[in-house]
């Protein structure tokens, strides 16, 4: 179970919402301009999904998965720090932090999330990454599933045609250079298999803001966000 949100001297910031949105990017200057930690939830199904790729194991097979996710929540297994604007990924002592990045991974990670086994190894390690507050955590089922007792939660989103464009904009960047075309295919298809998925499917907590990032500037999204945060803070310091 998550500590219980009255013992926390600083909030968990929970921003959740779909492949695209701008959540890692966000995450990342809000935790800046707020002084928190910094953790990057997907990264950790990221790395499963490598993981079970260099093992020779089928994303879809729900229990071989599980023992993959089982194997990187031993201690000092797998790792994720900061680098920069990117979060430093290790397993086992490998950096991975570029390998898990591609739009393969992100494909990976989507389908292994789908495995309640999967999930349930990976959630006590996300827990205790932001058991404590102080922390901006993104991802998917931060708000509804993992903390639901968070005190500050957001809904990240965008259309699926705006999101698409960051997505190749970015494979660009990396070298690759796919159709938009198939970019939003794919981004629309994993819209659908986050949403409709029977554990922790992809959904804005009823207490969470609504953010619409389509024609916001990133600025704009983080000074929305970050003005929240602090009347939470300031609502938690009353309480004292």
């Amino acid at each position: 179970m998550s500590a219980p949100a009255a013992k926390r001297q600083r909030p968990v910031v929970a921003i959740d919402g779909p492949a695209g949105a701008g959540k890692s990017t966000v995450t990342r200057l809000v935790a800046d301009e707020l002084g928190y930690t910094r953790v990057d939830t997907g990264a950790l199904y990221r790395a499963v999904a490598l993981f079970c790729l260099e093992q020779g194991v089928d994303w879809t097979d729900a229990g071989a998965s599980a023992e993959m996710a089982r194997a990187l929540a031993r201690p000092s297994a797998l790792k994720l720090g900061t680098s920069g604007p990117a979060t430093k990924v290790e397993i086992e002592g490998r950096d991975v932090s570029g390998a898990i990045r591609t739009l393969e991974m992100g494909q990976g990670a989507s389908i292994v999330s789908q495995h309640e086994p999967v999930r349930a190894a990976l959630l006590e390690i996300q827990r205790e990454l932001g058991r404590a507050g102080g922390v901006v955590l993104e991802g998917r089922d931060i708000g509804s599933v993992v903390f639901p007792d968070a005190e500050a939660k957001f809904y990240l989103t965008a259309s699926a045609e705006v999101r698409a464009e960051r997505r190749r904009l970015e494979l660009l960047e990396k070298g690759s250079a796919p159709p938009l075309e198939q970019v939003l295919r794919e981004v629309e298809e994993r819209d659908r298999r986050d949403s409709t998925r029977p554990v922790a499917p992809l959904v804005r907590a009823a207490d969470a803001l609504l953010v619409d990032s389509s024609t916001q500037s990133v600025d704009e999204v983080v000074q929305t966000i970050v003005a929240e945060v602090r009347r939470v803070e300031a609502r938690l310091a009353a309480a004292d």
